[in-house]
């Protein structure tokens, strides 16, 4: 099974860093030109203080941008795992607690967001099922792209394939 594991390791890697990629860039490309909406869905979360929340509402679909880009090309994958596997355990979080909480909401993920008709209720629960599996997936391509960062059509090369090409 590691030999299978260590032929396909690359692809696998190229796979993950575009999945996570391309959700967070799509994901923050979506919010990133309608900050108030952004801000709004954040705040709707009742979790920070409100100017907290708009803060965090403008910065993090640029923070989503920056992280998803660099996935993307290739640069930075170990750290930008990590970051956007904490990102993906804070989502679930918050999606936990307004569940918890009974709060219906959109969560905003892709753009909109905010307070939901109490009518929408089984459809909210639903909601927040599907996006917590969502992030779970997310964070377990980030782990795994932490501990097996380098892969094809990346722009950063592992030590040991930078020696090999020196030695060529």
């Amino acid at each position: 099974m590691k030999k299978l594991h260590d032929t396909y390791q690359p692809t696998i890697t190229l796979l993950a860093r575009l999945v996570l990629g391309a959700v967070l860039l799509v994901a923050g490309g979506l919010k990133a030109f309608v900050p108030a909406e952004a801000a709004s869905a954040v705040a709707a979360y009742k979790i920070l203080p409100t100017q907290i929340a708009h803060i965090v509402g403008y910065a993090l679909p640029w923070l989503e941008i920056a992280i998803g880009t660099l996935l993307i090309i290739g640069l930075s994958v170990r750290m930008m795992s990590f970051v956007s596997g904490a990102i993906m355990l804070v989502f679930i979080a918050a999606i936990i607690s307004v569940w918890a909480r009974g709060i219906l909401i959109d969560c905003g993920c892709f753009g909109g967001g905010g307070v939901i008709d109490p009518s929408q209720a089984a459809k909210a629960h639903r909601a927040y099922a599907i996006e917590i599996a969502r992030d779970l997936g997310l964070a377990l391509c980030a782990l795994y792209l932490y501990f097996f960062p380098y892969g094809l059509l990346s722009l950063e090369k592992s030590k040991s394939v930078k020696k090999e090409s020196e030695n060529v």
